[in-house]
């Protein structure tokens, strides 16, 4: 896979159901996303951040490569990617996912990966 441009802000790039900033400070931010079950969050990667996965609804499915590996999360559990690894987020129910994704330490960028 090849890796795109880096962009500070991704939000154009996929449609989700919400999307809330929790909290925001230099380095770390705290985001909720809730994806319907056809929506994901397309492969891409981080260049100095992990993103640390938390469900609180629902059940998330996370496909990764660096390894290739996947990983099923439901309510109340907890995944972290690390900085540079490649994933993909998606909806493995049949109703909404509501996920809080903890960003940081370091400056947040998304670079998209074709």
């Amino acid at each position: 896979m090849n890796q795109g441009q880096s962009i500070r802000d991704a939000s154009h790039l996929y449609e989700v159901e919400r999307r809330v900033q929790h909290a925001a400070r230099p380095g770390f931010r705290i985001m909720e996303l809730q994806l319907s079950p056809t929506q994901k969050v397309p492969w891409h990667s981080h260049s100095n951040i992990s993103d640390t996965f938390y469900v609180l609804d629902g059940q998330l499915r996370l496909f990764l490569q660096d390894p290739k590996e996947e990983v099923n999360l439901g309510s109340g559990e907890v995944y972290v990617v690390r900085a540079a690894r490649p994933h993909l987020v998606t909806n493995a129910g049949t109703r909404s996912l509501t996920f809080l994704v903890l960003q940081g330490v370091g400056e947040y960028d998304y670079v998209p990966l074709t």
